[in-house]
């Protein structure tokens, strides 16, 4: 997986850049019918000065499609977390569309109702 993170007025980058490392590792997982070559997630870190918040955004390039994810947080921690998780999400729902789970599901047997009534 290629990985580029910018970051726009955050001052400590080093527990962002262990914090991404944990969440991409866990990505990692999701995505191993995917060629490394082919995966590219890049990711933005910036402070709202009104708010004092950090947000995260995240794009997750596939060659099925793009996935974008954001999120604000206090803590850089809390905005990658749950950026991360929502891409997550996002990943999994994807891959369930392409694999056509939608078609897979099973139907409930007729009568199987009534004799759970009884």
């Amino acid at each position: 997986m290629k990985l580029s993170i910018n970051y726009k007025h955050v001052e400590s980058h080093k527990p962002v850049e262990v914090e991404v490392a944990r969440q991409v590792a866990k990505l990692q997982k999701l995505l191993k019918s995917y060629s490394p070559d082919l995966v590219q997630l890049h990711g933005g870190f910036s402070v709202n000065p009104r708010t004092e918040e950090i947000s995260c955004a995240l794009t997750l390039s596939l060659p099925s499609g793009a996935l974008r994810a954001t999120a604000e947080g206090v803590a850089v921690r809390t905005s990658c977390k749950k950026a991360f998780r929502e891409l997550e999400a996002q990943v999994k729902k994807h891959q369930s569309k392409l694999r056509k789970d939608y078609e897979w599901k099973r139907k409930g047997r007729p009568g199987a109702r009534e004799v759970a009534l009884i």
